[in-house]
C-alpha cells in the first residue's frame, strides 16, 4: 500500500486533465452514501471540534475520505484546523491501495468541480469573473476557472487587502492577457459580472441578489452550515438552481435551507445534481438571459476520482 504525500498530489494533478475526468466520471454509475459528520463534544455549544467520514465507490475503486476539523487549532496550537486523508481500496478485490493526502486533493477537486459547473452552466462568452474570498482555495479557483472560459477581466474581493493584492500580483504575471482588479464597491461591480464565485467563511449574504444581472452564473462553495449562507433568498428565487449532491446540500447548505424554511424556495425547484448536469444536457441553462446558480458542499466521489488519478500517476 502506498502512502501519497501532499507534494505527490501537487505534482500529479492539473485542471486540463482533472476537469474532463470529473465530468466523465459523474456521467457513469457511482455510489455515494450520505457522509457522516460527528461533533466530538456535542453537548458543548462552544466546541465545534469534528470528525467526518465520506465513503464512495465506482467500478474501479472504493474510497473513504476522513477529516478532522478543530477550528481553534491555529489560535491554541499554531497548527491547521483541518487534517484529511483518503483511503483507497481496489473495487475488484477490496485490496488496500493507498493512503492519500486529503487536504491537497480537496483543494484540487473543489476548484475543478467549481470550474466544471461553470463550464456547464455559464454562458460560453462570459468574460468577467468575480471571486469572493482569498483563502487557501483562491489560487486553485482562479487557475481552474481560467482554464474553462476565455476570461478578460477578474475582480477579487477579500477582507485582507494584502491577500487580494498578493493574488493580483501573482496572477497578473501568470496571465498577462487578463486584467485583474481589487473589488472596491460590490454594489457597483456585481451588476457587470458574468460569473461570480463565492468561497468565503461568511455567515451572511455577500451581496444583494437583486444586483445580479441576467445571464450571470453564480457559484457558492464556501458555506457548509445550515444556518449560514453566502447569497440571499432573492437570488435563489430568481435563479435556476443546481447542486453537487441533493443529499448533502439539503442537510448542510443554508443557501437552500433558509429560503426553504421561509417558504420562498422549494427543494423541488432544484434542477438537478452534478451527475444530472454531466449526463443530461437538457437540464442545463435554457437561455442567455437566465441566471444559473450552483451550490456545492463537496462530494466524496470527487475526492475518490482525484485521489485515484494521483494513485495511478505515482504507481
Amino acid at each position: 500500500m502506498k502512502v501519497i504525500s501532499t507534494e505527490q498530489v501537487q505534482q500529479s494533478l492539473n485542471f486540463a486533465e482533472l476537469i474532463p475526468l470529473l465530468k466523465q466520471s459523474f456521467s457513469k454509475p457511482f455510489h455515494m452514501p450520505q457522509r457522516q459528520v460527528y461533533l466530538l463534544d456535542p453537548e458543548d455549544q462552544n466546541n465545534h471540534d469534528g470528525f467526518a467520514l465520506l465513503p464512495s465507490w465506482n467500478e474501479d475503486v472504493i474510497g473513504n475520505k476522513m477529516f478532522t476539523y478543530f477550528p481553534n487549532n491555529n489560535a491554541k496550537h499554531d497548527i491547521p484546523g483541518l487534517f484529511s486523508k483518503i483511503m483507497l481500496f481496489r473495487r475488484e478485490t477490496g485490496e488496500p491501495l493507498a493512503l492519500v493526502d486529503g487536504t491537497s486533493v480537496t483543494y484540487w477537486r473543489t476548484a475543478a468541480i467549481s470550474a466544471l459547473a461553470s463550464q456547464l452552466l455559464s454562458r460560453e462568452n462570459s468574460q468577467h469573473f468575480m471571486l469572493f474570498g482569498t483563502g487557501n482555495l483562491a489560487a486553485y479557483l482562479l487557475h481552474a476557472h481560467i482554464s474553462v472560459r476565455d476570461l478578460k477581466k477578474i475582480t477579487i474581493w477579500g477582507r485582507s487587502a494584502n491577500k487580494v493584492q498578493k493574488l493580483i500580483n501573482e496572477f497578473s504575471l501568470l496571465y498577462p492577457n487578463i486584467s485583474f482588479h481589487t473589488s472596491l464597491d460590490v454594489e457597483q461591480e456585481v451588476p457587470y459580472v458574468d460569473i461570480i464565485c463565492c468561497a468565503t467563511g461568511s455567515k451572511t449574504p455577500l451581496f444583494d441578489g437583486e444586483l445580479v444581472a441576467k445571464g450571470s452564473h453564480i457559484d457558492c462553495l464556501g458555506n457548509h452550515l445550515a444556518e449560514a449562507r453566502e447569497v440571499d433568498s432573492k437570488l435563489m428565487i430568481k435563479a435556476r438552481v443546481y447542486v453537487d449532491s441533493l443529499t448533502n446540500t439539503l442537510h448542510e447548505a443554508g443557501e437552500l435551507l433558509i429560503p426553504i424554511s421561509e417558504g420562498t424556495f422549494k427543494a423541488e425547484s432544484i434542477q438537478g445534481e452534478l451527475a444530472d448536469m454531466c449526463k443530461k444536457p437538457n437540464v442545463l441553462r435554457q437561455s442567455a438571459e437566465e441566471i444559473t446558480l450552483f451550490k456545492s458542499v463537496g462530494t466524496a466521489v470527487s475526492d475518490l476520482i482525484a485521489a485515484y488519478l494521483v494513485y495511478q500517476k505515482v504507481s
